[in-house]
């Protein structure tokens, strides 16, 4: 059984896709087989793995929803295509996994379809990493289904808790209702700016909220972060030596070694 982790945040531009991507890639570097899902209609975790999501005939919408829009059977293990990264897989997302939330709102098992569809695959990988789209909706709620653990980032920024309260009380309700094993690993600080006093201010004030629960390694502000994805590269693999991937190092040994 591997290690699978959904990361979450219902807000935006807060490092949920760096952070996916960027475990996902140093885990694969590190030897481990390595799956990512993206279920994020704006397939940003596809595109930033080199996948042109253009050339695409399924993703993970087919996946979900074959059963039910009379198109043939698409199981996972004909969906997931390699990444740039040897030994990371990914589950690709298109634009078309935007209807989802409509398609399967009458669906029968409509929150464990992710779950179900990633079982004959598991064998295949160490870890499985799912990006989530940033919304409290079907997606989400199916990926915290099918994930043992959560890992939330917050943005060192103003704001940053805002939210959260809700965002706790889906992953509580998906341990009442459908997945009881699920727990937060931990809440990961990113886009800090250690020039900029409010982002000391928020990453205390999270720590406080979160006491135990916050990982020690901090993802900073970095050029080398935002650019890596419009060369469909990892930043792990674009500059190996800049402090985003060196950061993404030591969060990964953190989050998987301690996992």
């Amino acid at each position: 059984m591997p290690q699978t982790f959904a990361i979450i945040n219902q807000k935006g531009g807060v490092g949920k896709t760096t952070t996916a991507v960027n475990l996902a890639a140093w885990a694969a570097i590190d030897g481990r087989r390595v799956l990512l899902v993206d279920a994020d209609p704006q397939g940003n975790a596809t595109s930033g793995l080199g996948i042109n999501r253009r050339k695409l005939d399924l993703c993970l919408y087919d996946v979900l929803t074959a059963d039910m829009t009379g198109g043939p059977p698409a199981p996972a293990s004909e969906v997931i295509v390699p990444s740039c990264v040897e030994g990371l897989d990914v589950l690709p997302a298109t634009i078309d996994l935007a209807a989802a939330d409509i398609t399967l709102a009458s669906a029968l098992a409509r929150e464990t379809r992710l779950r179900h569809a990633l079982v004959p695959v598991q064998s295949r990988y160490d870890i499985i990493i799912i990006d989530t789209a940033p919304s409290l909706g079907i997606l989400t709620f199916n990926s915290l289904a099918a994930a043992q653990k959560c890992l939330i980032p917050i943005q060192c920024e103003y704001y940053a808790l805002e939210g959260l309260t809700q965002l706790l009380d889906v992953v509580r309700l998906v341990q009442t209702q459908v997945n009881p094993s699920l727990r937060i690993a931990g809440v990961v600080l990113t886009m800090y700016d250690g020039r900029v006093n409010l982002s000391a201010e928020v990453a205390q004030e999270v720590r406080t909220n979160f006491r135990g629960r916050v990982y020690d390694t901090v993802i900073p502000r970095n050029v080398k972060l935002a650019v890596a994805p419009s060369h469909g590269q990892p930043v792990v693999t674009f500059d190996r030596n800049s402090s985003g991937s060196k950061r993404y190092w030591m969060l990964y040994k953190e989050v998987f070694d301690n996992a």
